[in-house]
């Protein structure tokens, strides 16, 4: 399974949390980083977005279909985000019927032929980064993404034992 965990971009400042807006420059770099998702990212790509509006304004610089999880709110915690995803196996407790997610192959996303089951995370820090860190150092910590920021994991077995495989860290432009 592909697990990409996308930081929202640059958001105002201000209350209601949920309402933010992406700032001009956050719009420019979910731009970019949309650039590269087109570019690099697997193919179908099942898009799960917390419900804050800057998450979502996020994901549609991607172009792609999304679907929004509450469990990804800016308050969930780790748990609550791997669930979502269906990390490690790719099962969701949701469903696992993408369509119903609004997942839908990525037609500008290029096909790089048969992959796992890919999943983006549009969400929030400080989950995303706690994230990050149990999946690499096996246990929770404060670990920074930028916003706008992206980490790309991928698991595989081998021997016997699942791993889990940092493919790429894509800063914000």
């Amino acid at each position: 399974m592909d697990l990409l965990l996308w930081r929202h971009a640059e958001a105002e400042d201000g209350v209601p949390d949920l309402q933010r807006k992406l700032t001009a420059r956050g719009e420019k770099q979910a731009k970019q980083m949309a650039a590269w998702l087109k570019a690099h990212a697997p193919n179908p790509l099942r898009v799960i977005v917390s419900p804050a509006l800057r998450t979502q304004q996020t994901a549609r610089a991607l172009g792609v279909p999304f679907a929004t999880d509450e469990r990804l709110r800016p308050d969930a915690g780790v748990v609550d985000l791997l669930a979502a995803a269906g990390w490690p196996d790719g099962s969701s407790d949701a469903t696992d019927d993408d369509s119903a997610l609004g997942a839908q192959p990525c037609t500008n996303v290029p096909n790089r032929g048969e992959r796992k089951r890919a999943i983006l995370v549009v969400g929030h820090q400080p989950t995303l980064g706690r994230v990050a860190a149990l999946l690499l150092a096996g246990q929770e910590a404060d670990w920074s993404v930028k916003k706008g920021g992206l980490w790309w994991f991928s698991n595989r077995v081998r021997q016997g034992e699942t791993q889990t495989v940092l493919r790429a860290v894509i800063p914000p432009n």
